[in-house]
């Protein structure tokens, strides 16, 4: 589902991560419509209905339906979004003109999700207003989440099922991502946070086998480094798309 957001010129497509949705680039995407025409993305099972397989190469086929609609596009993504705009530019060169990839890696073998999934589990759902989110989770992370959950009478909840979000995240751990990199032939920006969830390394190697890619390590930022050290990932990323001009 696509929302716009407003701006001229080249299309810009953010794609959020693994129990995201389109609402947390609302800190963005005021300085990004300078640099074009922005759009948000909530990927299947993240405010609306999931994939009839829950597979990477079904996400990256909803991906590439709302592509077709917007025409060859930059892509912005963090997490879960990032990989499958990477696969969608390997699968369809045609309609990714550049790649912004934060925090994520190709390979996750060996990971499980077990002991996420538990502790999402034992969240104290609903919580029961804005402020018990960010107790909960802190002002960052709170905020993402608050941009993210269901609001309903009872307080705020996760907004799909943690057995779906497992899922996905388990069939991480079950295969690798590097031939879908390898295959992209778009400018590319990486962006990592210091205290990552990537395996060690394996971002500056997507850097040394894709000449000509750009890699940032953003000191003190975890996962959410667009939130968490959002002046030093705006300039990344401006100075990434000015390079583009």
């Amino acid at each position: 589902m696509l929302y716009d957001e407003g701006g001229s010129g080249r299309s810009i497509l953010l794609l959020h991560g693994l129990m995201g949705s389109a609402a947390t680039w609302r800190r963005q995407v005021p300085w990004l419509r300078k640099f074009g025409h922005v759009h948000t993305y909530d990927a299947p099972g993240h405010r609306r209905p999931p994939p009839t397989e829950l597979t990477t190469e079904s996400f990256v086929a909803d991906l590439l339906e709302h592509l077709d609609t917007l025409g060859p596009s930059v892509l912005i993504g963090h997490s879960m979004g990032a990989l499958h705009g990477w696969c969608a530019a390997a699968q369809r060169p045609d309609l990714v003109t550049a790649l912004v990839v934060e925090d994520i890696a190709p390979d996750f073998r060996g990971r499980t999700a077990d002991d996420w999934a538990a502790m999402i589990r034992a969240w104290p759902q609903p919580f029961p207003d804005a402020d018990a989110v960010r107790a909960f989770f802190g002002d960052v992370a709170g905020q993402y989440f608050l941009d993210s959950f269901e609001r309903g009478a009872d307080g705020w909840r996760l907004h799909g099922e943690v057995d779906f979000f497992e899922a996905i995240s388990q069939g991480w751990g079950t295969r690798h991502f590097w031939d879908q990199w390898d295959a992209v032939d778009a400018p590319v920006l990486l962006i990592e946070g210091e205290h990552t969830i990537t395996p060690a390394g394996q971002m500056t190697q997507m850097h040394v086998r894709k000449p000509g890619s750009k890699y940032v390590r953003i000191d003190k930022a975890a996962h959410l480094i667009h939130d968490e050290e959002p002046e030093r990932y705006r300039t990344a990323v401006e100075e990434f798309l000015r390079a583009l001009e």
